[in-house]
């Protein structure tokens, strides 16, 4: 009897498009003030550029909520909405990173594209 072995072969996943380091530099931009990170560091990435860009007004949107806040009651649940918005597109920016693209995020990555750095 003749034994047959199959390997399976798996395609390899392709790699980020920034490049290991990059990529965790540009998981900073979605993390507050540390948008300034890649924003800085990386200047000839144009991944982590992307991503910076787009931190860079998702935290000028979080200061903006941060004013709105104060405002009792009509401002306090303006700025809980907006506070888990912003969360939910933190995340949705690390994803993207992680899976490395560059998609803008929905609401505001229209506003980071005018940035020119």
């Amino acid at each position: 009897m003749e034994e047959t072995i199959n390997k399976e072969t798996k395609p390899e996943a392709n790699p980020p498009t920034g490049g290991e380091k990059k990529d965790l530099t540009a998981i900073l931009s979605y993390i507050g003030i540390l948008f300034l990170v890649p924003l800085l560091a990386c200047k000839d990435n144009a991944f982590a550029q992307f991503h910076a860009k787009q931190g860079l007004v998702l935290f000028i949107a979080e200061i903006a909520t941060m004013f709105i806040a104060w405002i009792p009651f009509l401002g306090w649940l303006i700025g809980f909405i907006a506070w888990i918005t912003w969360l939910v597109l933190s995340i949705i920016g690390i994803i993207n990173v992680a899976n490395g693209k560059q998609v803008p995020l929905p609401i505001i990555g229209k506003f980071a594209e005018k940035f020119k750095f």
